[in-house]
């Protein structure tokens, strides 16, 4: 290296002024680094210290808690003429407490390094084990990094260091060490052998110079050590309860009509502001002229597709809408264009960020809610929804439901954890857009035929004609099995069946083909909008479904498995007697072995 940059590096200039930099808010805070390359070494280890020992921790630049003792321990002293003997949770008998602990296996196992127990459940913080993240999800249900884990380092945001410590009492010790050589010597580079103790508000720091002497051909290092304290929060200003301060909940206001004019009548979704049903007498002095709490808000449909593009958060049910255990609210889904909710729901149920999102999709009302919502909500009915979507995915619950009571064994496979968004965005699309269509189309079919239970299912086909169907899977499969067994109704169910997948093969990759022109004319693609296409295939969806619950339910299915399997037991040991009895063996047959060659002819 040259003088110059051999120089700037044995200053220590960058590092202390990088010690002393102002911290911000939503800084990712190195809380713990071990660096290390040819002429440079540094190490960053932050622990936690009482506030009430500040003034002593910073009257030294010696670190209060090393790598090493982080851990419990115990401590022999005599007290008087007794020996007393205490466990130390932390390894040291001066309060300091660290902030991440690390973890030694006798070089048997790696070593690493993790935070805080205590940091982590007062966060509530959920490990994301492939990224090693550390998130924190907030009471609207949004998802923040708040810790990063890598081999030779770890940062955590100052927000929640500095929230911890406020509830803890304690403040954050960022100790340090940085040790820069050179093969330059202390003359060449202008530097005089020696300490220097030094304190600046809240940092104390030693730098000292010194001759290596030749070692690892360097002739002069520099060492840096010392600690910069971060303060806690005000207590109030921790967010935690019962100490922080109680912010004032806000509310959105919502278009609820239209007055003669054509102009926009607006009014806050607070249910404190709200007439209620409960209170016809208006004990609480709402204002006369304040709407009702269930007066019905408009809104197109598109405010649904945030929800419907993150199932693994937020789920999309039949008049409700959830975020998790977080919150919910019910919604009247039950119209073609638009989504309902009544005006104190939004403001009681929804978090403030969300309702800012639901008023981007406000409209001015057409109309009432749906009936079914009306009976539901007011009528306290019990009343099943006429929406495609809707009642096919009760049909899907009920073949569930129906095939392990009945069959022991699932029509249609469980979908994988990965694939279960397939079935929980499944809805009429908010547009007509074709990329939303295919999509949808194709969760359809992974749903209705790649999910088909193909094991359990070719248990239909009778023995004698298994060989041939073999190779046989999916929709050619089922049509086998039903076919086979003169099962009634079957065709249609099977032609529809062969069109979606057609329609799913065909789609984006060949959208001017003739095989797909063919399909979108058989479901009508060039005279009605995509989304009433695809209403009208779900319908015929859950038209298959019900079949299937039919077919489950009515006993034939079970006693044709169990017939085949008789069948197939009876052939297997006629084989195994004929084998006995062949001179082509002494009779001592391996029953066993025997069984599994003649089942996996089979």
């Amino acid at each position: 290296m040259s003088l110059d940059t051999d120089k700037r590096r044995l200053s220590q200039v960058q590092t202390l002024q990088h010690m002393q930099r102002d911290m911000k808010w939503h800084e990712m805070l190195t809380v713990y680094q071990a660096y290390t390359e040819e002429h440079s070494t540094h190490y960053i280890y932050c622990v936690l210290i009482p506030s009430a020992h500040i003034e002593k921790a910073l009257s030294v630049s010696t670190w209060d808690m090393e790598f090493s003792q982080d851990m419990p321990s115990g401590i022999i002293f005599n007290k008087g003429s007794r020996e007393v003997r205490e466990y130390l949770r932390y390894g040291v008998d001066n309060g300091v407490e660290p902030l991440i602990i690390g973890r030694s296996f006798h070089r048997l196992r790696d070593d690493y390094r993790e935070l805080s127990e205590e940091f982590r459940l007062f966060h509530n913080l959920y490990h994301d084990r492939k990224m090693d993240q550390y998130i924190k999800i907030d009471e609207d249900g949004n998802e923040e990094i708040v810790a990063v884990v890598k081999p030779n380092y770890i940062q955590i945001r100052l927000k929640e260091i500095r929230q911890f410590l406020a509830i803890k009492e304690m403040h954050l010790s960022i100790q340090f060490i940085s040790s820069e050589t050179s093969t330059q010597t202390l003359e060449e580079l202008g530097f005089t052998a020696g300490d220097e103790d030094r304190q600046d508000d809240l940092m104390r720091w030693m730098q000292r110079y010194g001759d290596l002497e030749g070692i690892n051909h360097c002739r002069a290092f520099s060492r840096l050590v010392g600690k910069r304290i971060v303060e806690p929060l005000p207590k109030i200003k921790s967010g935690f309860w019962p100490f922080a301060e109680v912010s004032e909940k806000k509310y959105v206001s919502f278009v609820v009509d239209v007055n003669e004019n054509g102009e926009k009548i607006i009014y806050t979704s607070n249910p404190d502001e709200l007439k209620t049903p409960a209170d016809p007498k208006n004990i609480r002095g709402v204002d006369e002229d304040a709407p009702s709490y269930l007066t019905p808000v408009h809104f197109r449909k598109k405010v649904l597709e945030k929800y419907y593009q993150e199932p693994s958060k937020y789920t999309v049910e039949d008049s409700l809408l959830r975020c998790g255990s977080l919150w919910g609210m019910y919604i009247d889904n039950h119209h073609d264009d638009i989504v309902c909710a009544w005006l104190g729901d939004l403001g009681r149920d929804l978090p403030y960020s969300e309702q800012t999102h639901w008023h981007q999709y406000n409209v001015p009302p057409t109309g009432g809610v749906s009936k079914t919502y009306f009976a539901r909500q007011l009528g306290a009915q019990f009343t099943d929804s006429d929406r495609p979507e809707h009642t096919f995915k009760q049909s899907y619950d009920d073949l569930q439901k129906a095939s392990q009571t009945h069959l022991g064994w699932q029509w249609l496979l469980p979908l994988r954890t990965a694939d279960e968004h397939h079935l929980q965005s499944l809805r009429i699309p908010a547009t007509d857009e074709q990329r939303d269509f295919d999509g949808l189309v194709l969760s359809l079919a992974k749903i209705l035929i790649d999910s088909l239970n193909e094991e359990s299912i070719r248990k239909l086909i009778p023995c004698e004609r298994r060989e041939a169907f073999k190779d046989k899977r999916g929709i050619m499969l089922l049509e086998a099995a039903l076919h086979l067994n003169n099962f009634e109704g079957a065709e249609t169910h099977i032609a529809f069946l062969r069109k979606l997948q057609n329609l799913r093969s065909s789609g984006s990759a060949h959208r001017e083909g003739r095989t797909y022109l063919k399909i979108a004319a058989y479901f009508d693609v060039e005279n009605q909008s995509l989304r009433h296409v695809f209403a009208n295939i779900l319908n015929s969806a859950s038209d298959t479904l019900d079949y299937f619950i039919i077919l489950v339910n009515g006993g034939r299915i079970r006693e044709i498995i169990e017939r085949n399997n008789r069948e197939a037991s009876d052939s297997i040991f006629k084989e195994m007697i004929g084998m006995a009895e062949s001179d082509k063996t002494d009779a001592s047959v391996n029953h066993d072995d025997a069984i599994y060659e003649l089942e996996t002819k089979r």
